[in-house]
């Protein structure tokens, strides 16, 4: 496993499962989407406080390559890398099975910020990135 900013530890429930035993896709998403949420709460920041704020991040792309299928009862490994592209931040996500360490997902998430209605340059997000040095 190569280094990441940030790791989040799951487990797969059973309602997560399709009719072929494994892990339905959209929920890697929804996994991917979680350990962002706790990656921004690690470094102080929160979604409801932000929206209060008149500060809205949004996904504006998502791509996800699937590798290994997971299992009910498997527990796992969430990680994210991020980094700045124009306005943009891409989130690298990648989930690994805990008992063996494959790679189960690849992911790429772009977000953007929209700051009372209007699209940013994404000064928030260069705010965020000097709360990682």
């Amino acid at each position: 496993m190569k280094e990441y900013v940030f790791k989040l530890e799951m487990k797969v429930r059973d309602y997560e499962c399709d009719l072929q035993g494994v892990v339905n896709n959209s929920n890697y998403q929804r996994y991917m989407e979680h350990t962002r949420h706790e990656f921004l709460e690690s470094l102080g920041e929160n979604f409801g406080t932000m929206h209060a704020a008149g500060i809205d991040a949004f996904v504006s792309s998502v791509s996800i390559q699937f590798r290994q299928s997971l299992r009910s009862g498997d527990a796992f490994i969430s990680c994210l890398n991020i980094k700045k592209n124009g306005p943009k931040l891409e989130f690298e996500q990648d989930i690994y099975r805990a008992s063996d360490g494959a790679l189960a997902t690849k992911g790429k998430v772009e977000s953007v910020v929209v700051v009372n209605g209007k699209l940013t340059r994404g000064e928030y997000f260069d705010e965020l990135l000097k709360k990682l040095q």
